[in-house]
């Protein structure tokens, strides 16, 4: 991982570089970021150009560290294994599971994101409160009907006016 990391940093300075190198040659600068192969606004590209005059190679390297993610592959893989055999656990249940399993502290809010974004929440399903979704209705025999919400709204108002 860390050497595709390390692959990638060096392509982003050689286009960089090619693109400070193009602009300085007289290419515009939205010719040089195309046959580099940046997609960069204008004023990013001749900042760049002026941090190069200024600074030398430097410029080219990029500073930001950032926090590596924390869900890696395996990790993602182990949550939609656990998720999948049991959907209604709650996250607080799975934040655990994973602490324990990779020792690593995930957050509530995020776990919930992953969880959505690959279809195995614990909220699937759930109606929300002014849903116009069909629901089930129990009839007086005991019997789950599929009705829909605006019908049995209209159901209930009848009832309680004929009282």
């Amino acid at each position: 991982m860390e050497e595709r990391e390390t692959f990638d940093h060096e392509h982003d300075q050689a286009t960089k570089a090619q693109l400070v190198l193009l602009m300085q040659t007289g290419y515009p600068w939205h010719k040089a970021a195309a046959t580099a192969g940046l997609q960069i606004s204008r004023s990013t590209a001749y900042r760049l150009l002026q941090a190069v005059r200024t600074q030398g190679e430097a410029a080219l390297q990029d500073g930001r560290h950032g926090h590596p993610a924390k869900l890696r592959e395996a990790v993602l893989q182990w949550l939609q294994a656990f998720c999948r055999t049991a959907p209604q656990t709650p996250s607080r249940e799975v934040q655990a599971a994973l602490q324990e399993q990779f020792g690593i502290q995930v957050s509530i809010g995020h776990l919930n994101r992953v969880r959505a974004q690959l279809g195995i929440g614990n909220h699937v399903g759930r109606l929300k409160k002014n849903s116009k979704r069909p629901v089930l209705h129990r009839k007086p025999s005991g019997k789950r009907v599929l009705v829909d919400s605006c019908l049995l709204l209209l159901r209930k108002k009848r009832a309680c006016c004929q009282r």
